[in-house]
């Protein structure tokens, strides 16, 4: 598979049909096509070797969307830098990334970000929706610099966040080889017509989901980019279009059932997935018995390219619910197994440990996870949370995901997060932060103290409980870990 050349004649192949859809308004292939030759050319004309790592910092908006396409288009090599973060922590990054160009819209190219720019010698590109998508030189960085600029990757590919849960998003390489494996398994068996329905973006473009764009980009299959999600905006996209299937995290799910969609809303759907968290069992029954849509949920994360473990239809037909709560079984090309979290060494079936796995295009190194899981004598994984999250409390150990779990059984519960706080005693203690049932009235401390402590060992009742309308979050939908312990500064 040539991604490159493939990916620059479906670009070029019918300029006058619809590609990506962005808040009602639609662009041609004709149009992204325009504004990826715009950008290679800026580059190649103010000498950016077609080598050097460019940076771009990453929104879901179709500026971004034909800058990442371009790139992977023209073989050049692409660094995310985060979206969600201050000025002065972008300009850090290049600083850091010392990188040849970057392009980025006008309320990214802040005076913090220029003069970062202007010390590393970096081209300044500037994107902008103003008038449909345009591209032009940021004043004062219209020249490549002497630099030193940062060198090539090893390995043509690209250099993609992590989900930042635990902190700020890292970057993580990810060679052409293994990029390539995740095209084509977001667009395995689809054969897009002129009336098949869109696929729908809202997955954050930084990070492993940019696959999707790249690979519906790759078979000329029209696309909605949402520019962040929201329970209205994904239902509208699904009423208007009719897509036959649903990529979501944990939360969004959640959110559907709390909304109460109405069932004819999600007619079209023939099966849901996911894969950035383990999505509890009580959750995924009640989906699908209101909605009568078989979820199909696994195990991916950007450091595997993709996803690795996974629920298959034949899996669910030969094996029901008997395996209930489980993330489902390798995939081919990926090994996994539970090692220990001391020795490395890989465990028995049904013995707790972090998982690991081997993904065949990235080589034949494992790489070990920090989520805590258990894989029983047929192969299934279970999670159980994160290793790298538990609060030891007066040398009791807590995985705040048991907790979390209790605490969202609590009727007036829709969601809620655990982390630990230093402690001059005990070393650390569990505190909650609670976001509510929307519209109902916020639970007590008092109760939901006894909720937890009638379902768990008393090290397990967090000391403190705060109640929010929404949880912080990463663009990813999860749970911002950092945020979460800034609540109760």
């Amino acid at each position: 598979m040539e991604l490159a050349p493939k990916l620059r004649e479906s670009l070029s192949k019918n300029p006058d049909k619809p590609a990506l859809e962005f808040q009602g308004v639609w662009h041609t292939w004709g149009d992204i096509n325009r504004y990826v030759q715009q950008i290679n050319e800026l580059l190649s004309e103010k000498h950016v070797p077609g080598n050097a790592p460019i940076g771009l910092v990453a929104r879901n908006r179709p500026p971004q969307a034909a800058a990442i396409l371009g790139c992977i288009a023209y073989g050049r090599a692409i660094s995310m830098i985060y979206a969600f973060q201050t000025p002065e922590t972008i300009a850090k990054d290049v600083t850091n990334l010392r990188l040849a160009a970057l392009v980025a819209e006008e309320q990214d190219w802040t005076p913090e970000v220029i003069t970062a720019a202007k010390a590393t010698g970096t081209l300044g590109i500037m994107v902008s929706l103003r008038g449909g998508l345009s591209v032009g030189l940021v004043p004062g960085l219209e020249n490549l610099g002497a630099g030193p600029h940062r060198p090539p990757f090893e390995t043509p590919g690209m250099e993609l966040l992590s989900s930042g849960t635990t902190g700020a998003p890292k970057r993580i390489q990810i060679p052409m080889a293994a990029l390539i494996r995740g095209v084509i398994s977001a667009t395995l068996g689809a054969e897009p017509s002129d009336d098949s329905p869109p696929a729908i973006l809202f997955w954050p473009l930084g990070n492993i989901a940019v696959v999707g764009l790249i690979g519906n980009a790759y078979i000329g299959s029209r696309m909605v980019l949402l520019e962040k999600f929201t329970v209205e905006g994904l239902v509208n996209a699904l009423k208007t279009y009719k897509a036959p299937s649903l990529g979501a995290p944990p939360p969004v799910i959640r959110l559907i059932l709390e909304a109460k969609v109405p069932k004819e809303d999600l007619a079209s759907i023939q099966y849901a997935y996911g894969g950035s968290a383990a999505l509890e069992p009580e959750t995924q029954e009640l989906f699908e018995k209101t909605y009568g849509i078989p979820i199909y949920w696994g195990y991916g994360a950007t450091e595997f390219a993709g996803t690795v473990c996974t629920w298959t239809p034949d899996l669910r037909k030969q094996w029901g619910d008997s395996k209930r709560g489980s993330i489902g079984k390798a995939l081919a090309g990926a090994d996994l197994r539970v090692v220990d979290p001391e020795t490395g060494e890989e465990l028995p079936p049904n013995q707790q440990g972090y998982l690991a796995a081997r993904v065949e295009v990235l080589g034949p190194k494992w790489i070990r996870t920090t989520d805590l899981a258990t894989m029983d004598e047929d192969g299934f994984v279970f999670l159980h949370g994160r290793g790298d999250g538990a609060i030891v409390r007066g040398g009791f150990k807590i995985i705040p995901e048991r907790v979390i779990d209790v605490l969202r059984r609590h009727a007036l519960v829709r969601d809620a997060s655990v982390v630990g706080l230093p402690d001059s005693i005990l070393g650390h203690v569990p505190v909650a932060a609670i976001e509510k049932v929307a519209n109902a009235p916020a639970p007590s401390a008092a109760e939901l103290e006894a909720h937890v402590r009638a379902h768990l060992p008393s090290h397990h009742v967090p000391t403190r409980f705060i109640v929010v309308e929404e949880l912080p979050r990463t663009p990813s939908m999860k749970v911002s870990l950092q945020d979460v312990k800034r609540l109760f500064d």
